[in-house]
């Protein structure tokens, strides 16, 4: 009898309505089919919970066993595999020899399906070895079945009990030979050749050196079979690896897309040749391009990069063919591919690659194209890559991207901007081309994001006389009349602004009273009160884009207006030698200024200006008046600004090297027991083959890094108190999505506790994946009860509970536990995110929980490291943009849990003349949980916060 009992899933049992034994045992003697399936049902469930009703066993077997109906046959094989088979000495129970023979009938019934049905069954009572034992030479006997199904389940079968017990069937590897060379179904031989294979391999070998010739033509599961026998005989010394790389490359051509990629697979892991791996890489992706299924496709992508990041610059060549990948519809599978092209772009192919994704880029604006707006920003940005790194694309890529600053997509249109006020700064020699471009489509542009980031690459770059003159006449067109105040004050009272719309208003008027035939053939009065009307309503519907932006309330693009016109006057007073043309152009944008605040102050916008965009167009306006008086001022607005933007450019690249560097440099600890390798006597390496066992064991969490003694220590909970009659701790482990709890009991009484149960309930999302079981403690006596608890979500969740047993006279006794906190921040970790998809996340997270600052701490700087270590948030903010000496500091936060929810935060805090920090700390999020618990977090280290000696 095993040590351990196997596993079940645990099936909910409705308790208001158990029947009883006595009931249960009516419906199995004397109810119809239906009511036995269900009384069967029900038992099963009961067993699966730790009610076993051993008294219901013999019924069973009277009334359930001789019936012919299918569907009590197959529940009766489930109710086998649960039903305890051994009484308490740990002998097989009498009735178990029933159960045999009843079993041995169905391995002989003439159905072949009732036969396959018991050989699947009896896999899974491979570990009982004395019902197993009587049936070996039924089981055996079913490989000479006439119909392939029996003989194929019989084959598993037969592995199964050999696995478990090698004695059952001593001769398998003769029997599995025998069978193999007679076999002709295609399926009993691939079962076959497994079983073959983990049995006796040199046999399996033996047999496949006869079919060399075949391979290609055998059926999809038996050229599986032959790759996995291929892969498990390479993993030792052999002779046939010239043999196995002919047949795997045969294989790349076969018609099952499971056994290309088997394959290409194993292909790499036999040989590091040139054709090989090119040959693999070929077929990988073809899979992926073919391949209907979106999940594959990303699975053959993961394995084709895993081979570039070996094979570097062999797969520079099949660059062309991993970009037809992007036809796909699915954005993921069109994101990895991208990145995969991008890893393996080189100055040869740049030029090829940027052609080939201008050309989609054009494609996206067709009708009919798939997801053409969340396309075209994946092809912008990854454009934006390959322009940088390769400067002699960017010249070729900027005009063409600039056309999409009009775009109605705005993620796309804001991409563009990025890339071209990198490409400024990155390459002077193309500034004059880029931004006349910009100068040009100014008109085109609708968003204020664009705007703005338009007029700041204007302001910055813009040197040339001449260019700067054209600038401010674009920027007279894009903003319309001014004073915009005075000439939306006409339009409202329909005051002609000119001499030519006078002279238009007098012909209408005169033409008034002209009768006009309708749709519906009545004639009807035009009068100047609807020709004016009409115009009014047009008027307002084709004002400048930016007039209408400044008109909507944006205003901060009115005040990133006055900034870039104060740094075009500044630049073209000191190049101009016409002093009058320079007075008249200062005059002119201070004008512009003016009007931007009063218009702001009236009725005629959506929303009043505010505070801040006024006071920087008023300083704006002041730092044009005394032109001559602040130089520093003026070094302030025309070099600062572009010094800035360098260094942040500068702690970008800086922070994609170091992460690059950790990526790229690998670690290897080296035991003092390790073996030592001599370079010169080792053979050539290949790439590593695939062991699934082991990425089972990761993917299971085995072989994770150990926790020694001391952090285990700090995670153990004292859950009553010394004095009480039970004393409890448990052991708090995290292990991925699961908490383990090891609660250790020690009865501290001299009696003999009995019936004792250990329940547990839950707040928050987490979840009692398993009860523990009933226990009885000696006098001062110890137990270990181990309990699971799944959790769903990162939010603060509470395990309590309480202990009961029986008491004298049979009475019940309770100690109430302490509750247990589970601390979220085992489920964030840091993680970081770019500028842009923090605010587009801090838009459209609706939960936010704002923490005022408390604290005795004294430095800004120490303030925010005291709060990303307690949050395990990353800074998002660049190290350049917090430099210097400032009372002030603001900054960013991004983490991100296991469950993949996104968590932002806003630290703005500013030291006060007294030496302490105020301010507050703002945390928004999708879900509450997570907000809620990252404040109280930080509000809960704030408390423990000492301050410096």
């Amino acid at each position: 009898m095993p040590a351990e009992g196997p596993c079940y899933t645990i099936v909910f049992e409705d308790n208001t309505e158990t029947p009883t034994t006595q009931e249960l045992r009516s419906a199995l003697e004397k109810g119809s089919d239906e009511d036995k399936l269900e009384a069967l049902r029900k038992i099963i469930v009961a067993t699966i919970n730790g009610n076993s009703q051993p008294g219901l066993l013999m019924p069973i077997i009277q009334y359930i066993m001789p019936s012919k109906n299918k569907q009590l046959k197959k529940l009766l094989h489930f109710y086998w595999e649960v039903c305890p088979k051994y009484d308490e000495n740990g002998k097989l129970k009498q009735e178990m020899i029933l159960v045999v023979n009843a079993i041995r009938n169905d391995l002989q019934h003439p159905n072949e399906y009732i036969r396959g049905a018991t050989l699947r069954f009896l896999q899974k009572i491979s570990r009982e070895a004395e019902l197993l034992e009587p049936l070996i030479p039924t089981l055996r006997a079913n490989l000479e079945h006439r119909h392939s199904y029996v003989r194929r389940a019989a084959v598993f079968a037969l592995q199964t009990v050999h696995r478990e017990h090698p004695s059952l069937v001593p001769d398998a590897a003769e029997l599995m030979q025998t069978f193999l060379a007679a076999e002709s179904d295609a399926s009993c031989k691939r079962n076959a050749l497994v079983f073959l294979a983990n049995v006796a391999l040199p046999r399996a070998v033996e047999w496949l050196r006869g079919v060399w010739d075949g391979i290609v033509g055998m059926d999809e599961g038996l050229q599986m079979a032959v790759v996995e026998v291929a892969r498990m005989d390479c993993a030792r010394e052999t002779t046939h690896r010239p043999k196995y790389i002919r047949a795997m490359f045969e294989l790349l051509g076969a018609t099952s897309h499971a056994v290309k990629y088997e394959a290409a697979t194993t292909l790499t892991t036999l040989t590091q040749n040139v054709a090989a791996v090119k040959a693999a890489a070929s077929c990988l992706v073809t899979l992926a391009i073919k391949e209907s299924d979106n999940n594959v496709k990303l699975i053959v992508l993961d394995r084709l990069d895993a081979l570039r990041e070996r094979h570097r610059h062999i797969l520079d060549g099949s660059i062309m063919d991993v970009l037809q990948v992007l036809s796909s519809a699915d954005m993921e599978v069109r994101r990895k591919a991208m990145s995969i092209v991008l890893s393996m772009t080189s100055g040869r192919n740049a030029e090829d690659v940027v052609l080939f994704l201008k050309k989609q880029l054009l494609r996206t604006q067709e009708q009919d194209f798939d997801k053409a707006s969340e396309y075209r920003q994946l092809l912008i940005q990854s454009i934006h890559v390959l322009a940088i790194r390769f400067s002699e694309v960017a010249a070729s890529v900027v005009h063409a991207l600039m056309d999409f600053l009009g775009d109605s997509n705005n993620p796309s249109a804001l991409d563009v901007v990025a890339f071209v006020r990198e490409v400024v700064e990155k390459f002077p020699a193309l500034r004059p081309a880029i931004t006349g471009k910009l100068t040009n489509t100014l008109m085109n542009m609708r968003s204020g994001k664009v705007f703005r980031g338009v007029l700041w690459i204007l302001g910055e770059y813009m040197e040339e006389l001449d260019a700067i003159e054209m600038v401010l006449a674009e920027i007279r067109k894009i903003i319309g009349e001014i004073p915009i105040l005075a000439a939306e004050s006409r339009e409202e009272e329909g005051t002609p602004h000119t001499d030519e719309e006078r002279d238009e208003r007098n012909f209408s008027g005169a033409g008034m009273g002209r009768p006009r035939v309708l749709a519906d053939g009545t004639y009807a009065t035009e009068t100047a009160f609807s020709v004016s009307s009409t115009r009014t309503e047009s008027s307002k519907t084709t004002k400048p884009p930016l007039r209408a932006l400044i008109l909507g309330g944006d205003f901060f693009t009115g005040a990133v207006l006055a900034v870039a016109l104060t740094k075009l006057v500044l630049r073209y007073d000191k190049l101009a030698s016409n002093r009058s043309k320079a007075n008249s152009v200062r005059a002119e944008a201070m004008l512009t200024m003016t009007s931007i605040i009063r218009v702001g102050q009236s009725k005629f916008v959506t929303v009043p200006i505010d505070e801040d965009s006024n006071e920087r167009i008023l300083g704006c306006i002041q730092s044009l008046s005394e032109l001559n008086d602040c130089q520093e001022v003026n070094e302030i607005f025309l070099m600062d600004s572009r010094v800035a933007y360098a260094q942040m450019l500068g702690a970008q690249e800086k922070r994609a090297a170091e992460k690059k560097a950790v990526e790229t440099v690998k670690e290897n600890v080296i035991q003092v027991d390790d073996l030592l390798t001599f370079r010169q006597l080792s053979k050539k390496s290949v790439d590593e083959a695939v062991d699934y066992l082991e990425d089972l064991g990761k993917a299971t969490g085995i072989g994770e890094v150990v926790e020694d003694f001391i952090s285990n220590l700090s995670r153990i909970s004292q859950l009553t108190g010394i004095s009480d009659p039970i004393y409890a701790e448990a052991y708090v482990k995290m292990h991925g999505f699961d908490i383990l709890l090891d609660v250790l009991l020690v009865n501290q009484t001299a009696n003999t506790l009995q019936n004792l149960c250990l329940d547990f309930a839950t707040l928050g999302d987490l979840k009692l994946v398993e009860r523990p079981t009933v226990h009885t403690i000696a006098p001062h006596g110890f137990q270990s009860i181990k309990a699971t608890i799944k959790v769903s979500s990162t939010e603060t969740g509470v395990i309590f509970g309480s202990i009961l047993w029986d008491g004298p006279n049979l009475t019940e006794c309770c100690v109430i536990l302490n509750d247990i906190h589970i601390d979220i921040m085992d489920y964030i970790k840091p993680a970081y995110c770019s500028e842009t998809q923090f605010r587009s996340m801090w838009t459209e997270f609706e939960w936010e929980n704002r923490v005022n600052v408390s604290t005795k701490m004294t430095e800004t700087r120490e303030y925010l490291k005291h709060v990303m270590k307690s949050t395990n948030m990353s800074c998002l903010t660049p190290e350049g943009a917090m430099s210097g000496d400032c009372d002030f500091l603001s900054a960013n936060m991004y983490a991100r849990s296991l469950f993949g929810e996104d968590a932002l935060a806003n630290l703005s805090i500013e030291k006060t003349e007294t030496g302490a920090i105020v301010g507050h700390v703002r945390i928004r999020s999708k879900t509450q949980g997570i907000a809620l618990s990252l404040g109280d977090r930080i509000t809960m280290s704030q408390r423990d916060t000492k301050p410096p000696l």
